[in-house]
């Protein structure tokens, strides 16, 4: 029998659709590959099998309530779900069951979809790891915050599964384990029942093998979005190295500058894209939102229970409670400003390309990679679709990401489709 975990999400629900598969099955065929290799890659906080195997007959039993009908998710352990454990990656946390489901899990339910388990984040979704390793190599970061989701849906664990981004946590994470990995528009999907860490910055988001399944998920999660007339099959593509280019590898550089080249030779009209000198500002700006507002959020935690707080969250907490006021509000003028001025860069162009991270997952696990290619993009709260671009020398995933309009989700993700076709290798 093929291996049911390497459907994705759509081919799963169409299959269990027309009968030529069951949920069971599927579900099934997802906790084996977890027994099988969840014991060196760890992507899972908690799974329930007995309760996703029941849900799978009952799902069997009924008629396709929904898009997702069947198919299993895995959800980030920062969003609230009433019948798992939620532990924020914290030992504070750790037998915590909130008495709701967010709205993202209320809807993903209502798809049809199966709520397999939750998957591992960093220490309240800031930069403490948890025990997640790379699928690829597992002496190698998955990134973060969101490592399990992206590390579970690489290793053909689950078809898809939710994660969150605060600075890079969603693209990182994708770009290391060589997934898609989509962050929406900030606001677009309802964050009811996720953590709050930075409430100018926090933005829910997904990962999965296949674009269709993401366009599948933002017709679950999303609002009604204008449909463009005509789908526009060779985009305008701006190689936007950003004010970070100098921190990618040499060997991230060339990928991006390659994948530039292809869709240049597949038709597409490639242009250099230079963002304004106040973009210069913006990730420093985004690191100071980030610091204070998750002081806001969090610093109880470190006041009423700092033995269980890590020294990692510890430092970048007390760094939020020192910044002045000053500094914060002019920090918000950049963001507000900088999101002004985004136009700027989609004035020649439908598309901007660049890194998704500074090259491949580091080695070691003691910290999850420097998110300097993400910063901006959630500051300003565009969406963003990292893609797997090509494997180095070591066949370790590089991934680039394209940015879109704000609001424009939808045709971002339509998109990718020819972007990825075009221009990757992976």
């Amino acid at each position: 029998m093929r291996d049911l975990c390497q459907l994705s999400a759509l081919e799963a629900a169409s299959e269990i659709a027309s009968g030529s598969i069951t949920s069971h099955q599927l579900v099934s065929a997802c906790l084996h590959r977890i027994d099988s290799r969840d014991e060196n890659v760890r992507a899972w906080q908690y799974v329930d099998a007995e309760a996703a195997l029941e849900q799978a007959r009952i799902k069997d039993q009924q008629e396709p309530a929904g898009p997702l009908h069947g198919v299993p998710v895995g959800i980030k352990d920062v969003i609230d779900t009433q019948s798992m454990p939620t532990t924020y990656g914290s030992k504070i946390y750790k037998d915590f069951v909130p008495k709701r489901d967010a709205t993202c899990v209320q809807r993903l339910q209502q798809a049809g979809a199966i709520i397999l388990g939750k998957t591992v984040t960093a220490e309240f979704a800031i930069y403490q790891p948890g025990p997640t390793a790379n699928p690829h190599n597992f002496a190698h970061t998955p990134g973060g915050s969101s490592s399990g989701s992206a590390a579970a849906v690489a290793d053909f664990q689950v078809p898809l599964a939710l994660g969150t981004q605060t600075a890079g946590s969603v693209i990182r994470p994708a770009s290391f384990c060589g997934v898609i990995g989509f962050k929406s528009t900030k606001s677009r999907y309802d964050g009811q029942g996720m953590i709050d860490t930075a409430p100018h910055l926090d933005t829910l988001g997904a990962f999965s093998r296949s674009v269709d399944d993401l366009l599948l998920l933002d017709g679950v999660l999303g609002p009604d979005e204008a449909e463009p007339n005509k789908e526009k099959e060779n985009p305008v593509i701006g190689v936007c190295r950003s004010p970070a280019w100098e921190h990618a590898s040499s060997s991230m550089q060339a990928a991006i500058l390659d994948v530039a080249e292809r869709l240049r030779k597949a038709d597409a009209k490639v242009i250099d894209i230079e963002l304004p000198s106040i973009f210069d500002e913006l990730a420093s700006a985004q690191k100071k939102i980030h610091s204070r507002e998750a002081w806001d959020c969090l610093g109880q935690h470190l006041r009423n229970n700092p033995s269980q707080i890590s020294e990692v969250l510890t430092s970048f907490l007390i760094g939020g409670r020192d910044l002045s006021d000053n500094s914060y509000d002019e920090a918000l003028v950049v963001q507000e400003s900088c999101k002004r001025a985004i136009d700027i860069a989609f004035q020649d162009a439908d598309l901007l390309l660049t890194p998704s991270a500074t090259g491949t997952a580091p080695l070691g696990l003691l910290a999850t990679g420097d998110p300097i290619f993400n910063r901006i993009w959630t500051a300003l709260g565009v969406p963003c679709l990292g893609f797997p671009a090509q494997r180095d020398i070591n066949a370790m995933p590089l991934g680039a990401q394209i940015i879109g309009k704000p609001g424009m989700d939808r045709q971002l993700i339509k998109q990718a489709s020819w972007v990825i076709r075009h221009g990757s290798i992976w």
